[in-house]
């Protein structure tokens, strides 16, 4: 609640000093919040059923309402297709939470069937990054099983994140190789890059303050010279940094951690947390590139899928495959 407050008062304060419309960061902490709460709740009364219906419903938003949200049309893979691809992933991180979380056999291998459904669902969907992004929460979820440790691991996803946060801001900046920036830039599309390097230089003469919440859009020529533009650098990362400054960035690190953090000391069983974790990290890395953030489905999804993960069931969970003592081995404190 400290993060989330820091979060929700410091775009306040970067819209007094330097004007700007901190509504869109307010609503976005108030459904991660709202997730956070509610996952924790329906985690705690039905840890199988609920994972395995948040997968169920974030499955059928993608495929009834493929844009999830009314606004401009932007070319694959921003904006949209981006949300998009973070859904699926943590529809399909929640129903791998579920497998895990169950120890009836045939209802495991059904739920990882789903999450195979949920891939299939992004192939029909044409949308390569929710294919990858699912594919690895799977591939994560799998190994997590046989996993004693989960500190490690979290470090893992972390790194992971930081890889691709560090890349995002090196191709800002300039600072790769001509002939790598040049293949990234055809892979990422040259107007997304354009984006980023704007919101790099607002960033660079702003660092303090930002140039406040929300007013991107007015201060940078690419979006100014696209029609259909909805006014956001499409990375998470280099929109805080141009519009909340230093601080900003610092504290969407602060959240992704304390995330981290709280899986670490979660009493949930160790796959079922690495699978969540991995299901975040996905969502961090589509953040880093893409709009996903910018959605309320997203940002209540991946607060859902924390709490789930998070919460103190009413009776120990068995986990097959794994013996007594490291199906309840606990690398970290529990208060």
């Amino acid at each position: 609640m400290a993060v989330l407050g820091a979060c929700a008062v410091w775009s306040l304060v970067s819209a007094a000093v330097d004007g700007g419309r901190p509504e869109g960061v307010l609503l976005a902490v108030l459904a991660v919040a709202a997730g956070y709460a509610t996952g924790r709740i329906c985690g705690v009364l039905l840890p199988v059923a609920a994972p395995c219906a948040a997968a169920l419903t974030g499955l059928t938003l993608t495929v009834a309402l493929p844009r999830l949200a009314p606004g401009p049309e932007i070319a694959s893979p921003l904006g949209h297709a981006g949300a998009t691809a973070a859904v699926l992933a943590l529809s399909a991180g929640a129903a791998c939470c579920a497998a895990w979380a169950t120890p009836v056999p045939l209802l495991r291998l059904a739920l990882r069937l789903l999450a195979c459904g949920v891939v299939v669902a992004g192939a029909a969907l044409g949308s390569v990054a929710a294919v990858v992004a699912c594919c690895a929460v799977l591939l994560c979820s799998l190994a997590a099983g046989r996993m004693r440790h989960r500190g490690p691991a979290l470090a893992g996803l972390a790194l992971a994140t930081a890889a691709v946060t560090g890349l995002t801001w090196a191709v800002a900046g300039n600072a790769l190789p001509a002939d790598l920036v040049s293949s990234l830039a055809d892979q990422l599309t040259p107007r997304r890059v354009a984006l980023w390097r704007d919101a790099l230089h607002l960033a660079h003469g702003h660092g303090g303050l930002g140039v406040g919440p929300g007013r991107f859009g007015e201060l940078s020529a690419t979006a100014a010279q696209s029609t259909l533009s909805d006014g956001k650098p499409h990375s998470a990362p280099l929109q805080l940094a141009a519009e909340q400054g230093a601080v900003g960035v610092l504290l969407l690190a602060a959240a992704y951690g304390w995330v981290l953090f709280a899986l670490w000391r979660a009493p949930r069983p160790t796959p079922v947390v690495l699978t969540a974790g991995a299901a975040l990290t996905a969502l961090a890395a589509l953040s880093a590139v893409g709009n996903a953030l910018s959605f309320t489905t997203v940002s209540v999804g991946a607060g859902l899928l924390a709490g789930l993960a998070t919460a103190r069931p009413l009776a120990d969970e068995p986990v097959s495959g794994l013996s007594a003592g490291s199906s309840r081995e606990r690398d970290r404190p529990v208060v």
